[in-house]
């Protein structure tokens, strides 16, 4: 999501990228306005399936969920990854893939939102407080040019990104062998450290997202783009979701 260099996109065009023609602004070109609507779109449609997800959550005295819960969960979260993978790889599907990608998202969020809940009761409305907060008030820091999108700044935040996802990779492949990456995954002051660095991280890449969505406007990118930048909002505003519930989680836990 780094603004592109390209001469070809103009002030007033930009490289259809699904059929490689010009789309002029007066052609139907992205705005603002749709990339906001289609957000909150996809923000209710995940909120749809997380709440039917949510509310199919039984535990048993052991705190386990019961059986047929990790449909919701792993079906989710699997599902939400390829549906997202498609979605970078094909923008001009993004139409479809997108909200199929908010509906299948839902699931994953709706479930382990109740396992968290269950553990720690109200995290979940705190970790939501939170992830908004946080939307609304970087968007103003943004919008006010408090916050300046430099190369300097997309270089560090995407190659921080890099590494974290690097890391998270290289933890599954540990435990999948019975071990993993020591204190930062628990709820120690290492830990606790590990989950606010994410959290900035993941918060920096919100400015990334309005920055791209910024430049798209400008440069009269192809409509299917509204969906292509609300969802990659939302992508962001799951994992820093995540991250937060992570880091409630450790707090509690203390």
């Amino acid at each position: 999501m780094i603004r592109s260099g390209n001469p070809a996109l103009k002030d007033s065009t930009f490289l259809d990228l699904g059929s490689g023609t010009i789309v002029s602004r007066d052609a139907g070109a992205m705005t603002l306005n749709g990339t906001v609507n289609k957000t909150g779109f996809l923000l209710l449609l995940t909120v749809l399936t997380a709440a039917f997800a949510w509310s199919q959550a039984e535990f048993g005295v052991d705190g386990r969920p019961q059986p047929g819960f990790g449909v919701y969960l792993w079906g989710g979260l699997i599902g939400g990854f390829i549906i997202a993978l498609i979605t970078v790889f094909k923008k001009a599907w993004s139409p479809v893939t997108a909200p199929l990608y908010a509906l299948v998202e839902g699931f994953f969020l709706g479930a382990i939102s109740a396992m968290y809940n269950h553990l720690y009761d109200g995290i979940v409305i705190q970790a939501v407080m939170l992830t908004f907060g946080t939307l609304f008030a970087l968007l103003f820091a943004y919008r006010s040019g408090m916050i300046k999108v430099t190369d300097n700044f997309r270089l560090g935040v995407v190659a921080a990104t890099g590494g974290i996802m690097l890391v998270y990779l290289a933890s599954i492949v540990m435990n999948m062998f019975g071990s993993g990456i020591p204190l930062i995954h628990e709820s120690g002051m290492v830990g606790i450290g590990f989950s606010l660095f994410v959290i900035v991280i993941a918060a920096m890449n919100l400015v990334l997202d309005f920055d791209f969505i910024e430049t798209g406007v400008e440069q009269g990118a192809p409509k299917y783009m509204e969906w292509y930048g609300a969802f990659g909002l939302m992508v962001t505003l799951v994992w820093l979701y995540i991250e937060f519930l992570r880091l409630l989680s450790k707090i509690n836990s203390r």
